[in-house]
């Protein structure tokens, strides 16, 4: 929930999500289109379906438990390597290194003088043998705060900063980092298109209109939504029901409802 969104918005959700879904086993046996209700207000829906996907998987192969091992959480539908080692680290005290922006800049920094300045596999071997044994925990949380905090990409707060006795990005005359936007992304930045004329906005419509139809019912969706013409939202339920996130109706190319199954 909280990839990509802010916390405050995540915290009365995770609440109610796990109100209604407490267990792998109740999320495994919800529809789709109950889990897509639920998390309603949270955006990118198909971390939704990918949840209970992986809930499927946790409940018929692995015992309604989740794994522990990296390995196996990486083979859970919508886990990457990031979230697995998270997920190790700060659920069951794996001695292993969850790399995130934040965590690359901080050892990138750190260790070698640049966040860029150490390849992605040698960047995750630093990591995993940088966490205490003990403490992988505290140990991942401690980067993440260091980065979203200190090591910022504009503006690294060095003075404060817990990690500067070691580092040598701080130890070297520090690079001038863009305090300000450049002339190109701020002209980039007033030609972009408005967020309501996205397809994204209209994706994000289309399934808010689907969240209100009760239990199996179709719904036919009226162009124009916004901006967007027949063709846009016809193109849109194509590209939703192709991610599973919506049925299209066989008969109507604008009729469609939360997927049931």
């Amino acid at each position: 929930m909280a990839q990509q969104t802010q916390i405050a918005r995540v915290g009365e959700a995770w609440g109610e999500f796990t109100t209604t879904f407490p267990t792998f086993e109740r999320l495994a046996d919800a529809s789709p289109a109950d889990v897509l209700r639920a998390w309603r207000g949270l955006g990118y829906n198909r971390r939704a379906l990918n949840l209970w996907r992986a809930a499927r998987v946790v409940v018929d192969q692995h015992g309604g438990r989740l794994p522990s091992d990296v390995e196996a959480l990486e083979r859970l539908p919508g886990i990457g390597p990031y979230t697995a080692r998270a997920v190790a680290a700060i659920a069951f005290g794996a001695p292993v290194g969850a790399v995130d922006t934040n965590v690359r800049r901080v050892l990138g920094r750190t260790m070698a003088g640049a966040a860029d300045a150490v390849s992605a596999t040698d960047l995750q071997r630093l990591a995993d043998a940088s966490v205490p044994a003990d403490r992988a925990a505290d140990w991942t949380h401690a980067l993440m705060d260091v980065g979203a905090t200190f090591c910022r990409t504009a503006r690294p707060a060095c003075d404060a900063c817990p990690a500067r006795p070691w580092c040598r990005f701080s130890a070297d005359a520090i690079p001038s980092i863009a305090a300000t936007p450049s002339r190109t992304s701020a002209r980039n930045r007033e030609r972009a298109v408005p967020f309501s004329s996205s397809s994204r906005w209209l994706r994000g419509r289309i399934l808010d209109r689907l969240r209100e139809v009760d239990g199996s019912n179709w719904l036919e969706l009226a162009a124009p939504i916004g901006d967007h013409d027949r063709m846009a939202v016809a193109r849109a339920l194509e590209l939703l029901a192709a991610e599973g996130l919506v049925e299209r109706h066989p008969d109507s190319e604008l009729r469609a409802r939360l997927p049931l199954g």
